[in-house]
């Protein structure tokens, strides 16, 4: 066998077809994990595993840590079910009505539209209400006047108001257009290489996902903090931490930007 392997090493082609191959490997490695990887704005050279990571599109790590003293409390324990989507009874919108007018008017309008910066609940989707409520009323997010309004609700309570804002009329927004004019590349298509998915994906456009809540006509100064939350790690209640992996790699123009793109109802109506 000695002799054998001599005899093909001496084969100029052969030594030629190895020696190209490892160069091949290596010139690859080195633009694959070095090259490849620097040329994008969010780049650190923070070891072998960061470089390989942001080559093969992953993030280093799935989620942020907790924020210092902070415990794993904050992580949701709701299980979105497909029957919280359904629409409510009558006799649910009406007595839900008569609980968001006494308690939640304040805030987020008698219509569900809010003078504020709270976040608008009309025409939002009532599993997204029903697990944020659930999640406020057993302390896994933050917002001490949101868990003590929740704690005073039952099970029953939390349905009945998701029904009663599910069933008014949604923000009137600008017409939604996702082109290259009008939305963000992040809403339209995401970053594949920092594993970011496109914001339609989830909260409409193209597709909603059970529980992504209805982001049209928000107001921008809402978005921006839950987004700068969650991607801090300050919020944890995302379902499998997918806001979490979704906002740890945007940069503040772009969570900016996203903002301004849902908010734009807030845009039409300065405009008039």
């Amino acid at each position: 066998m000695a002799d054998t392997d001599r005899t093909a090493w001496s084969n100029p082609w052969v030594r030629l077809s190895i020696v190209s191959l490892v160069v091949l490997t290596v010139l690859t490695f080195l633009i694959g994990f070095l090259v490849l990887p620097s040329v994008h704005r969010d780049y650190t050279a923070s070891g072998l595993w960061q470089e390989i990571c942001l080559a093969a599109g992953l993030p280093a790590s799935w989620a942020p840590a907790a924020p210092a003293g902070k415990s794993a409390k904050g992580v949701t324990t709701v299980v979105l079910l497909s029957t919280m989507s359904a629409s409510g009874s009558g006799e649910a919108v009406g007595r839900g009505a008569t609980i968001a007018v006494q308690q939640c008017s304040m805030c987020h309008g008698a219509q569900g539209m809010s003078e504020a910066n709270a976040p608008n609940l009309a025409g939002q989707y009532p599993e997204v209400i029903i697990k944020q409520l659930h999640d406020y009323k057993h302390g896994d997010r933050g917002g001490t006047f949101m868990q003590q309004a929740a704690s005073n609700l039952s099970d029953r309570d939390i349905e009945d108001v998701a029904a009663y804002y599910a069933s008014l009329p949604k923000a009137r927004t600008a017409p939604a257009r996702y082109d290259e004019t009008s939305a963000p590349p992040l809403v339209r298509v995401g970053d594949p290489l920092r594993n970011v998915a496109p914001c339609i994906g989830c909260h409409g456009g193209t597709d909603h996902k059970l529980g992504a809540p209805w982001l049209e006509g928000m107001p921008k100064e809402y978005l921006v903090v839950q987004l700068r939350d969650f991607q801090s790690g300050a919020r944890r209640n995302d379902s499998h931490a997918q806001m979490r992996n979704m906002t740890r790699a945007m940069t503040a123009a772009e969570i900016d930007q996203v903002a301004e793109f849902y908010a734009r109802r807030e845009k039409t109506s300065e405009k008039r």
